[in-house]
């Protein structure tokens, strides 16, 4: 089952402070990845329903919602 990605304001500007090649890898990570399925580690304490899944020097902050997945932070 792949899961529709929505993007919360701040990811853009998150994504315009990295170089185009690091860029086009995290979102490949999260269209083949992320897309597919929870990947990566379960956030504890503040962050608990949370999700970080890491790529290169980069991790990408995400959330499960009803409609599919949120991108938080990058």
């Amino acid at each position: 089952m792949e899961y529709k990605i929505f993007y919360k304001s701040s990811v853009e500007k998150d994504l315009k402070r990295i170089d185009f090649k690091q860029r086009k890898n995290i979102m490949d990570c999260i269209e083949n990845d992320i897309a597919k399925g929870i990947k990566g580690k379960k956030l504890k304490g503040e962050y608990e329903g949370m999700y970080s899944y890491r790529t290169g020097n980069y991790r990408i902050v995400y959330t499960q919602i009803p409609q599919g997945i949120l991108i938080l932070r990058i």
